[in-house]
This record gives structure tokens, sequence and C-alpha cells, in this order.
């Protein structure tokens, strides 16, 4: 199997995720992750590209050692997500790489399962803001090492997100932004609310989506949104936070 470079970014949260991954199949032993992750709040555009510069430094590896360039395609704060995507499309033009994007949901769903390697159903839900949470529900498929997915990127009220009916981990922050409004939050084996999106998650990820052929030109790349605007009525608000 031939070595896989790949630089990960992920500005879908408040902070700013960056990651060299390497993997060497003449080098024993795991994945090499030299990672950066910066709680940076709205200024992720201003410390990406440094921190960039920063994991390839401590990695002794130049952008063109690189096979590809991932990043956070989404869901999560727009700003972000164009941050993240605009950075892996101008990296990647630059240096003539193909760019893999990766679902910041499965990120946290991999994240949950680096934590605890039995997690193998993982339902995902993150606070959306507007009293709505992005949720997603994934199954580790052993044959394949990797997942499968049961339900994919969605956006509802935090009492309609539907609950697997099968032990599972729930993962991500909505849990601490909702309460006893997320029912799935009582249901689950287990909490984690810190297995969110993270550039080394979506490094792992994009490593596999390589390998599997599913690279793609700078120019194809795009965020995730899921939600299709940013702002709401006052009708819309009012009928979230009722459940209708």
């Amino acid at each position: 199997m031939p070595s896989i470079t790949l630089l990960a970014l992920d500005t879908s949260t408040e902070f700013c995720s960056v990651a060299l991954y390497r993997d060497d199949p003449a080098v024993p032993g795991a994945p090499r992750i030299v990672a950066r992750h910066l709680d940076t709040g709205p200024v992720s555009s201003t410390r990406i590209l440094p921190a960039a510069r920063e994991v390839l430094e401590s990695a002794g590896l130049r952008l063109a050692d690189c096979d590809a360039i991932a990043f956070g395609a989404g869901p999560g704060s727009f700003t972000g997500l164009r941050t993240a995507c605009g950075v892996a499309q101008g990296l990647a033009f630059g240096a003539g790489l193909p760019v893999v994007p990766v679902g910041t949901l499965m990120a946290c769903a991999e994240a949950a399962r680096d934590r605890d390697p039995s997690a193998d159903r993982v339902l995902v839900a993150l606070d959306a803001r507007m009293d709505e949470a992005y949720w997603a529900d994934f199954i580790w498929d052993a044959s394949s090492g990797d997942w499968r997915t049961q339900q994919g990127p969605a956006l509802d009220a935090a009492q309609r997100v539907p609950t697997p009916d099968t032990a599972f981990v729930l993962a991500g922050n909505a849990a601490a932004a909702f309460g006893d409004r997320l029912p799935a939050a009582a249901q689950a084996r287990a909490v984690m609310p810190d297995a969110m999106p993270h550039a080394q998650s979506v490094a792992v990820l994009a490593a596999r989506a390589f390998a599997r052929g599913e690279a793609i030109p700078a120019d194809q790349a795009m965020p995730f949104y899921v939600r299709n605007k940013v702002a709401q009525t006052t009708a819309e608000r009012q009928a979230t936070k009722e459940g209708r």
C-alpha cells in the first residue's frame, strides 16, 4: 500500500484546527499526525495559514510533499466552512493537489470512536444555533474499517432528533446546549460532548477516502451547509421552539 500524506483543515466551529497526517507502510506503527487545535473564536481565517505552516515545519515537510488537502466541509459555521474550503482550494491550486471534502459530523463520530473503540453506533448532534441541531447517525462497519451512514446530515429542533433503536454513543455538544430537550442524551449509553470536529479526525477520514480514489479537483470543492439560510422569521423561530 502506498504512503499517504495529507494536510487537513477545519474551521467549522470556534476552533481553528489543522493537522498533518502521514502514513508510510515502510515505517512501523500508527500513522503520524501533527496537529494544532486553537480556540480562535471568529478569527480562524487569520490563524489557519500560520497553523498550516507550523504543522508542516514540525513534520519536516513541504506542502508539495502532500498528496492532497482535506477540509471539514460541513455542516457548521457558514463563515468557518467558507474559510476552510477557500484555504484548501487556494493551497491545492498553488501546489497542484486534489482536495478531499470530509463531513464534520462523521469527523465527530470518528473522534468518539478514537476515545472509545467499542463505539460502533454513533449519533452525532451539534448545536446549530437558532434553537436547532445538526445531526447524523453512523454505524461502524468492521468489515470495511470505515463508517456507514445510517442517516445523513440533517437539521432539526433538538426534540425532533431521532434516537437509534440500538445501543449508541451520543457525540457532539448538543446535549450540553439543549439538555432535556434532546431525548437522545438520556438514552445514550455514553455522551461525549467533546467529540467535536477536529482536523485530526478529518485527516483520518480523508486518508481512507483518498485511498478509495475519492479526491476531487480543487475547483469542485464546496462547503456543505445543510441549512439554506442564516436568518429565520419570528414565526419560524416560534414554530421551532414549539416543536412543530
